[in-house]
Order: structure tokens, then sequence, then C-alpha cells
């Protein structure tokens, strides 16, 4: 009988509140070659790291103020360490957070009016919105102090336990908080778009080098995301061909820009798990359709194959949830507010 994984969640708030679900591994090297790195991490017991689990859940108990706390408190650890003693300069994050320096108001207008013209001059509405600037600020500095994993950085190599956590919570409190703010402005303009995720990341967890054989899964399944299907984890830093045509702009891919690239080179035992509505081509997101063939388009104009798996052009399928088995139901919303309401994990098992 083939292996399943079984992840027991629980209520943050009760811990005897339990919910368990199981993941089909695909059948294919990777998927395998994952079980056998996550049964590994789990005979180790490496420590899950666990406030970077669970992403866009609109009504977590990890509110926007919460979130700035905890990264206010990791910031006040970092400028109060002492790096002189290793021979650096210190370091000082000067940004302070709150609700209102990470997104704009709610009260934001959606619409304006031009009095002359008589007719709405619509603009995109702010409120809700992320700040990006701050936010890229934040990450930034995450960037410096921890440095790649082929060039670590001298800030986080001379840290203490502590100083590293807090160091670390500069990058998962930044993507919690930019799901968070995406989800929450969702749930109010269109709900059915909100995109819950799960990252599942251990601590000094294996990393693998992938194979040829591995990189073929970018080709078969591209950027697609589907409800309860589970995917490699990036396990690396840095920015990715996708991320600067989205978030850049498009620029042409000089040496400058592609020195910020970097291709995923490596897999783990780590996971992530999609429990957003289904993003696939050809199918009803024109959106994404029209997306892909613009993101293909700068590819070739900038002289790289589309269809090299080498670039790393996506997302490496792993698995699936059993649905019915797990929950009873396939329906997307009721399973929301069942996992909604066990946003903790409390044990993962290789059955």
């Amino acid at each position: 009988m083939a292996s399943t994984v079984r992840v027991t969640l629980q209520n943050p708030l009760d811990h005897g509140d339990t919910l368990a679900y199981h993941i089909v591994p695909d059948d294919h090297a990777l998927a395998q070659d994952w079980l056998a790195a996550l049964r590994e991490i789990l005979n180790q017991g490496l420590e899950l790291e666990k406030t970077f689990c669970f992403l866009g859940w609109p009504n977590s108990h990890r509110s926007i103020n919460v979130l700035c706390q905890e990264l206010n408190h990791s910031i006040e650890i970092i400028n109060n360490h002492d790096f002189t003693q290793h021979g650096l300069n210190d370091y000082v994050i000067e940004e302070w957070f709150s609700e209102h320096t990470v997104r704009f108001p709610d009260s934001y207008p959606v619409e304006t009016r031009t009095p002359d013209s008589g007719h709405s001059d619509r603009r995109e509405a702010l409120g809700l919105k992320l700040k990006h600037g701050i936010m890229n600020q934040l990450h930034n500095h995450f960037e410096v102090l921890e440095g790649t994993v082929e060039q670590p950085s001298p800030y986080g190599q001379a840290s203490p336990p502590e100083v590293r956590h807090a160091i670390r919570q500069l990058n998962n409190i930044c993507h919690e908080m930019e799901s968070l703010v995406l989800s929450q402005r969702k749930q109010r303009v269109a709900p059915e778009w909100i995109r819950p995720s799960q990252i599942t990341t251990f601590l000094d967890a294996t990393r693998y080098h992938l194979t040829d054989q591995h990189r073929q899964g970018f080709r078969t399944n591209g950027y697609d995301r589907q409800f309860g299907h589970v995917y490699m984890h990036w396990s690396q830093i840095g920015k990715t061909l996708f991320e600067v045509f989205r978030d850049e702009g498009a620029p042409d891919l000089t040496d400058t820009v592609c020195e910020a690239i970097t291709h995923l080179q490596y897999y783990s035992g780590e996971f992530d798990v999609e429990w957003g509505r289904d993003v696939v081509r050809n199918h009803d997101c024109p959106w994404h359709d029209q997306q892909q063939l613009m993101f293909e388009d700068w590819l070739i104009r900038n002289g790289r194959d589309p269809e090299d798996p080498k670039l790393s052009l996506g997302y490496l399928h792993i698995g699936e949830i059993d649905l019915a088995r797990s929950f009873g139901t396939t329906d997307r919303f009721k399973i929301w507010d069942m996992v909604g309401h066990h946003l903790d994990i409390a044990r993962i098992d290789v059955l």
C-alpha cells in the first residue's frame, strides 16, 4: 500500500480540538524523494517553523496588530544586538510597524467623479490595500541580514539563536502580513478569490539537488495552482524570473537584473498546500492565461526558452489532499471554515 501523509491540526486556542487531513503523494520520482526527505525530517525531530504556516486566512487569530507587535519585537532584538563584537557594524532598522504603516485605511474611495465631465472616472480603490514600499524595505533588511544559501550573510552567521530567529521573522511576518492584507481585502470585494495557503517548513531541513527528471514537473504543471493540491516548497532565497516580470514591470534582462534572479536548485521534505480556488491555464481564468502569454513573450524577447525546465518556471506538484476522506466534503467554503478554526499544526505522520 502506498504511503500517505497525515497532518493533524489543532485549534490554537484549544489544543484538544483537532482536525486531520491526508495527503496522497504523486506517483513520480520527485514526490517519492520528497516523501523520503519528509520522513527523515520527522525522524530527526526537526523544529517546525510554526509562525509561518498559514497565510491568507482572513479571520486568523494572528491579526495585523498581532503581526506588527511581533515584527516590532523582532526589530528591537536585532537593533539591540552588539554586532561590533564580531567585527561588524551595528545594524539598525529604523522602520516601526502598525496597521496604518502597512496598509491604506478602509476609508479610501472606490470611485471618484469628475464634475465637469459628468461621468465616472474610475480608479483602483486603495482601501485595505498593502503599502508595498515599506514591505520591500522590510524584505531588503532580511536579505542583507540572512544572505542566500550559497552566500550566507556574516550578520546571520554571527548571530546567537534569539537574533537568528528575529532575522527569520522579518521574512516570515513580511509574507504573512502581505497575504493577510490581500485576503482581508478580497473578503470584502471578491470572497471567492480569497487565497489561503499553508507553508510547511522546518529549521535546518536538509536540501537536496533537483535532478533533470525532477525538473520535468515545471513543464507539466507550470504556474497552475489547485485547491487541496500540494507543491514542493521553494527552499531558497532570491527572486524568480516570474517575480521580476510581475513585480518590476518586465524589465530587460540585463546583467544587473539577472544577478538578483535565482532558479530553483534544491528540494527538501518541506511542502506547501494550496487552499485557494483553482488558478489553471485554459480553464476559467482569462487573466491568468493573458499573464502567462505575456510572460512567455517577455522571456522569448530576452532570449529565454519558456520550455526550458532549468529556468524553474512554475510550481512542482507532489501530491493532493483526499478531501472527501479528510473533511467529508469537497466544498471549498465548508473546508475553509473547518481549517480556519484549526490554524496550528500539532503533528505530521507518514503512514
